[in-house]
């Protein structure tokens, strides 16, 4: 009598429990990939079967349900890709994108497992690197440009070229303030002053309270009341003092026109600000790591990596529902999120397991159903060896 193929299937069915088990105790683990036992026949040129054996354990890599939680460091990847970690000189990949900052500034997993990605200032296509916020204040920036549109009405009377004086409005044409910021972060109320020189000639000059800016800008328009020259506008020297650098402030007024129509201004920037301090982390789609900072700055911090496979089903398992690169699976493939056979990221939201639990129910019944009828089929087999026993 031959119990080895009975033995053989109730080992298959209970790794198959096992798999089916392991899937529903998984099933809420976000990004979490289901699991099928495979199995072959056990022949080796008998003329009855010698029963079965695990061909394997594959993963389902399909994508499971993106679920809104509206918190910002909950990231989803909608499409192929996976999260790039990296613990201990281990690099793990996973579609887990439930990720907090900690102490350090780092941006990790559930495990501590740190995120990779490209620096703010650095290349993509290199090697990626930990992704670690700054934890220091923003420096500040001093002006060295603004831009304006006007209407210099072409009705303004002419005024003497070079008689400019800022206490005394009869020599200018028109006035209109701006704050600008020096190196250390200090607010300066400036002024631009226009000044009509000819029927279609303008002079521009840079004010900082009694700091006059030696430089004297000029604006040209055709005979349609349109922009057609600006000199000496990209550099206006004011000198600040307290401990701050010179102030080298250049002037772009593409745009603006001479219509016969009231002075307005119609945009205004300038490129200066005050130091500030991090408060907020996010992502764009496209994997930035955004900072936004007190002073309404925003600077992308880094770029998260994403990675992805020839052959999914070659990566190794790691635990902590990441997995390890492997010989089968071939090299990772890295870019950012959004380009090419990768997908885009989605914030404030994360992917949940891809396990079916109606279908996983289903597949355990049907292990315990095989597991008995293997366990009858070694009774059978007792009671027919009890029988020959018994002969006489």
């Amino acid at each position: 009598m031959g119990f080895s193929q009975a033995l053989s299937g109730l080992r298959a069915a209970a790794t198959n429990l096992d798999v089916v088990s392991n899937n529903i105790a998984n099933s809420q683990v976000a990004g979490f990939k289901s699991a099928r036992a495979q199995f072959a026949d056990v022949y080796a040129s008998a003329e009855v079967g010698l029963g079965t054996r695990v061909a394997g354990i594959f993963q389902d890599f399909s994508e499971g349900n993106l679920e809104s939680t509206g918190r910002n460091m909950d990231l989803a990847i909608s499409g192929k890709g996976f999260f790039r970690f990296e613990q201990q000189d281990q690099i793990t990949y996973s579609r887990n994108g439930q990720l907090t900052i900690d102490k350090n500034g780092y941006i990790v997993n559930s495990s501590g497992a740190r995120l990779t990605g490209y620096d703010g200032n650095a290349e993509l296509g290199g090697q990626p690197q930990v992704l670690q916020v700054p934890s220091t204040a923003m420096a500040a920036n001093a002006t060295t440009g603004v831009e304006g549109i006007y209407n210099l009405d072409a009705n303004t009377p002419i005024l003497p070229a070079g008689g400019f004086d800022r206490t005394n409005p009869d020599t200018y044409s028109y006035a209109n303030s701006i704050t600008m910021y020096d190196s250390l972060g200090n607010p300066h109320p400036s002024t631009m002053y226009f000044t009509k020189t000819a029927d279609n000639a303008w002079e521009v000059r840079v004010a900082r309270g009694d700091d006059v800016a030696p430089e004297v800008g000029t604006l040209e328009f055709d005979t349609n009341g349109l922009l057609v020259n600006q000199t000496a506008m990209d550099s206006f020297t004011l000198t600040p003092g307290a401990g701050a650098a010179p102030m080298d402030i250049g002037l772009d007024l593409s745009g603006t026109t001479q219509f016969a129509s009231a002075f307005e201004q119609t945009q205004i920037a300038q490129d200066g600000y005050v130091s500030g301090s991090l408060m907020q982390v996010s992502v764009d789609e496209n994997g930035g790591v955004i900072g936004t900072y007190s002073n309404e700055q925003k600077v992308t911090l880094g770029t998260i990596a994403l990675a992805n496979f020839n052959s999914l089903e070659g990566l190794k398992p790691a635990g902590g529902n990441g997995w390890a690169e492997t010989q089968e699976s071939g090299i990772a493939i890295l870019s950012r999120p959004g380009e090419g056979q990768f997908g885009s990221l989605m914030s404030g939201t994360i992917e949940s397991s891809n396990v079916d639990l109606t279908q996983e129910l289903v597949s355990m019944i049907i292990a315990q159903r095989n597991y008995q009828a293997n366990a009858q089929s070694i009774k059978s087999q007792d009671e027919a060896l009890q029988t020959t026993m018994q002969l006489k």
